[in-house]
C-alpha cells in the first residue's frame, strides 16, 4: 500500500496567512484549482480554509468576504495524516471527520495537503493496472502448437 508521503511527493503547497481576507484566499484557491488551503500563522498550521467553509459560513451567513479574515472562518479542529500513513489511514480520517481534505504533517511542520481526489486516483490507477493484467491473462493464448 502507498503512503501518503509518495503521493504528495512534487506537489506544490499552497498556504495562505491567517490575517488574510477571505476573497483574497478564495481567489487564490480559484486560480490555483484548489478545494482547500492551509492557513498558517507564524509558519505555524492554524487551520484549514476550504469551499465548505465559503458556502456555510460566508455565503450562507451573508458576511462580506473583503472584511472578514479567514482566521475567523476557517476550520480550526483539523485532523491531520503523516507522510507515513497509507492510503487506508488517510481515507479512514477523512470518513472519521466528514472532509475531502487533510494537511500532512511531519515533525510538527506542514509538508502536504492530500485530497479525497487524490487518494481515489491512486486507487484508480492501481485497479486499471490490475484490469489490463486480467484482460491480457484472459485474451492472450498462445501457440502451443510450435
Amino acid at each position: 500500500m502507498r503512503q501518503i508521503g509518495e503521493i504528495i511527493e512534487g506537489h506544490p503547497l499552497f498556504h495562505v496567512p491567517s490575517t488574510a481576507s477571505v476573497r483574497d484566499v478564495a481567489r487564490t484557491m480559484s486560480e490555483r484549482n484548489i478545494g482547500a488551503i492551509a492557513v498558517l500563522d507564524s509558519g505555524k498550521l492554524v487551520g484549514i480554509f476550504s469551499e465548505r467553509d465559503v458556502l456555510t459560513r460566508i455565503v450562507a451567513e451573508g458576511r462580506n468576504p473583503d472584511d472578514t479574515r479567514v482566521e475567523s472562518v476557517m476550520t480550526k479542529d483539523i485532523i491531520v495524516a503523516a507522510p507515513a500513513d497509507d492510503i487506508n489511514d488517510a481515507l479512514q480520517k477523512m470518513h472519521e471527520c466528514n472532509c475531502r481534505h487533510l494537511p500532512v504533517v511531519q515533525g510538527g511542520n506542514l509538508v502536504g495537503m492530500i485530497s479525497i481526489r487524490d487518494l481515489l486516483k491512486v486507487d484508480d490507477d492501481a485497479n486499471r493496472a490490475k484490469a489490463t493484467f486480467l484482460r491480457e491473462l484472459v485474451t492472450y493464448s498462445p501457440d502451443y502448437e510450435t
